[in-house]
Parts: structure tokens; C-alpha cells; sequence
């Protein structure tokens, strides 16, 4: 009997929960679709203060509590949470910090001014699901990552990551989305996504504008595939990753069905 494969999504954004850019919905249907032909199927994202728990029916992992990530000689504490995908028989994992995710707003302040702290919060994001991966004790086969919070999780699972064994056979996939804020992240990004002597200068170079052009940059540069989650890519990065040596490239297609992710998917986990 063949065993079913594993593929976990991890995004900032995932309908009915946080509705970013267009391609939210698509990760929906995505994980649905991979779900209902026999993959086992997981997802994280953000526990963002504006996501209803009652309403959504979200419920802390007690198994799973007791995760710290350590960033820049800080310990972050994490809650695990977790609830149904509606329609779907699978689980949604959500990752809740006072601090951090639980403010009223997402990205922005209610006068629309970026966060401070956005660049800890996606350091933070990216270090605690690779952290409650290995919690799980789930090797996935494949890791489909979406949105801008989630672009340093190609190179980490490369570099500082790269000798667990939870990841040691996983391919990784980013999606390229519509680029949402024009803002910087701060000069101390770099610093904080720097993992003692795993994660160097050299292996952040392609996150060195550090916006969100950036972010995309940087995703794209470690993954195993790229796909592109919108029409409105910016130019510069469909030309700069629309055709790159040794890696698959799956370009948008507004008549798509999505079962070119399901064949990307089985052809990169053989």
C-alpha cells in the first residue's frame, strides 16, 4: 500500500481567516484539492487578532505548548492553536502571540502606518512553524509557501534547518503574489533572520532590499519551484524568475483549475 503524501502550506494569509491578496482563496481551494486526492494535508498561518476563534472554532494544542523561539538572544512564546477548515477534513494551525499577532489589525496600525515590529513578527512567524513542525513530528514531503511572511522558510529550511530530520527530504515551493506594502522592514530584519552561525550574510544577500519586493526575491531564490499567485506580479520579478535553471516554474494562469499544482506537487515529491 502506498503511502499518502505529505504537504503542508504555511501562508500569512488563508480564507475564510485573513483575505490579503487573491490568491488567499486559492490556497483554500489548493489545500482542499490536495486534501480530497489523498495527501495528507496541513496548514499554518498567523494568529492575527482580527481572526474570530469562536466564529473559525479555534482551540488551543496542549500538546504542542511550550514552544520558544529564539531570535536575536529573545525567547518568543507560542500558542498553538488549531481548527477544522470548513467543508474539509483537515486541521488549520494557527500561531497566537500576545505580543506579536494578537493586535486588532494585521499589517497596519489603524491610521494605516506599517508596524514597527513587522520584521520581528516575520522572523518570529517563519522560525515558530518550522519550530512546530518539528513538534509535530510530521515530515512533509512537500512545503507550499505563500505570502511575503513566509519567504524566509525556503532558505532556513536550507541553512540552519537543514540537519533536521523532519526536513531532510522535503521540497520547498513559493509563490510569487501581488505585491501588497511599498515600506521597508527595517534595518535589523537581516539581523534578526540570522540564526547564529546557520543562517550568514552571504545566504541573506537576496533579502538585502528588504521590502516586499525583497521578501519574494529572497523566497524564490531558495525554493525547488516557484509559482506565480496573481496577474499583477511586479515585472521585474516575473522577468527575474519566469525561467530559472533547476528549478520548476509554474507561470499564472487565470483558466487554471489547479491541477497543475497537483502534478507540480506529485512530480517534486517522487
Amino acid at each position: 500500500m502506498s503511502t499518502k503524501k505529505r504537504i503542508l502550506f504555511i501562508s500569512n494569509e488563508m480564507s475564510p481567516y485573513v483575505d490579503g491578496t487573491s490568491f488567499a482563496d486559492t490556497i483554500n481551494k489548493l489545500a482542499v484539492l490536495s486534501n480530497d486526492n489523498n495527501m495528507e494535508v496541513r496548514c499554518i498561518m498567523p494568529k492575527f487578532g482580527t481572526i474570530n476563534e469562536r466564529r473559525h472554532r479555534l482551540h488551543e494544542v496542549v500538546r504542542l505548548s511550550g514552544i520558544n523561539v529564539s531570535i536575536d538572544n529573545d525567547d518568543y512564546p507560542l500558542t498553538i492553536k488549531v481548527a477544522s477548515l470548513p467543508n474539509a477534513r483537515l486541521q488549520v494551525y494557527f500561531l497566537d502571540n500576545e505580543d506579536f499577532f494578537k493586535r486588532k489589525f494585521v499589517f497596519n496600525d489603524e491610521e494605516g502606518n506599517f508596524f514597527d515590529d513587522n520584521a520581528l513578527r516575520t522572523v518570529l512567524f517563519c522560525k515558530g512553524a518550522l519550530e512546530t513542525v518539528k513538534k509535530f513530528g510530521w515530515p512533509p514531503d512537500i512545503i507550499h509557501c505563500n505570502g511575503w511572511m513566509s519567504a524566509l522558510i525556503p532558505m532556513f529550511i536550507r541553512s540552519a534547518y537543514k540537519k533536521e530530520p523532519v526536513f531532510s527530504h522535503c521540497k520547498v515551493i513559493y509563490t510569487i503574489s501581488e505585491t501588497t506594502f511599498d515600506e521597508k522592514l527595517g534595518k535589523d530584519f537581516l539581523k534578526l533572520a540570522t540564526i547564529n552561525d546557520n543562517v550568514t550574510k552571504k545566504e541573506l544577500e537576496s533579502f538585502k532590499d528588504i521590502n516586499n519586493i525583497g521578501l519574494y526575491r529572497g523566497g524564490a531564490t531558495y525554493a525547488d519551484a516557484i509559482t506565480f499567485g496573481g496577474e499583477a506580479v511586479d515585472k521585474k520579478l516575473l522577468t527575474e524568475f519566469s525561467k530559472v535553471k533547476g528549478k520548476k516554474i509554474l507561470k499564472y494562469d487565470t483558466e487554471s483549475d489547479l491541477t497543475e499544482y497537483l502534478q507540480l506537487y506529485a512530480d517534486l515529491a517522487k
